[in-house]
């Protein structure tokens, strides 16, 4: 799929949370708008393919705007949105990123992600999580050191599966090597990480996986896409390839059950740093 590159701005980088975000973080932050990862694994199945105000008649996959003067922005706004999550009785937290990812590979050239988190290490907010599906975020080690004497601050990395490949689906965004590799080295230099496996999918062998996510990471939170995906019943998703490829592997895996499984299994390995759904984003791990 050819990909659409634009540069654009944004009045106020700065979203209040809604929807799934509401009770985890109280803004959502987004250096890009649209995601070259949409046409791999992970955008298969996201849910933000259906907002066709954001599409505006594009493909999913198929166009990136680059907010050049999203640092501006941030710098613009803190005062104004630090206050109203104040007066709500929140933390100002800040979710990077929802509907797309930090770190698509155009970050690494124009460098919108980057240019935020410098502008946060001189108005830092109270909380910071950094959300991707790639093993390049390990490359911004240094100033994710600095954000983490500044603010109380989490990477989480999304690690789906450990099939390297499924049946009748794209491939990777980021080989699931190197976001384990990503993650010992994050976590090494002291970085809270999390494993985010999300959306869960069909995982060949449960007991190997999760004892190497309790290696590289503090927790891990599990994320089916029922309960997921903003809808009770997974119903965004089921319009969507995703489920039907998935049956075709394990039937089970597109169902709750398999979800708890996942999760009893998780918990021999990651005791009391098992997160599960909505409250796991949220940082609030079961024993």
């Amino acid at each position: 799929m050819p990909l659409e590159i634009s540069l654009t701005t944004v009045k106020n980088i700065l979203t209040r949370s809604s929807g799934f975000l509401q009770g985890c973080t109280s803004h959502s932050l987004q250096p890009y708008r649209g995601c070259s990862f949409g046409a791999a694994l992970c955008g298969v199945g996201c849910y933000v393919q259906h907002n066709r105000h954001l599409l505006g008649g594009r493909a999913w996959g198929g166009f990136l705007e680059i907010r050049r003067n999203a640092a501006e922005s941030y710098h613009l706004n803190f005062d104004r949105e630090s206050r109203w999550a104040h007066r709500q009785g929140m933390r100002f937290s800040i979710f990077c990123s929802s509907v797309t990812d930090p770190f698509v590979p155009q970050e690494f050239q124009h460098r919108i992600t980057r240019s935020v988190l410098e502008a946060m290490l001189d108005r830092p907010p109270d909380e910071l999580v950094v959300q991707t599906h790639s093993h390049r975020a390990a490359e911004y080690l240094p100033i994710f050191r600095e954000l983490a004497g500044r603010c109380d601050f989490r990477v989480q990395v999304s690690i789906e599966t450990d099939m390297l490949r499924l049946p009748g689906l794209p491939p990777h965004a980021s080989p699931i090597t190197r976001r384990f590799e990503a993650c010992a080295a994050l976590r090494a230099a002291g970085i809270r990480t999390v494993v985010t496996v999300a959306p869960l999918l069909p995982i060949a062998n449960p007991v190997q996986f999760f004892a190497r996510i309790a290696e590289v990471a503090d927790a891990v939170v599990l994320d089916h896409f029922i309960e997921g995906d903003g809808s009770p019943t997974g119903s965004r998703t089921f319009r969507t390839p995703l489920p039907s490829a998935v049956s075709q592997i394990d039937p089970v895996a597109c169902t709750l059950a398999y979800r708890d499984e996942m999760v009893a299994i998780a918990r021999q390995y990651l005791p009391g740093r098992v997160g599960v759904n909505v409250a796991g984003f949220a940082g609030q791990y079961q024993a």
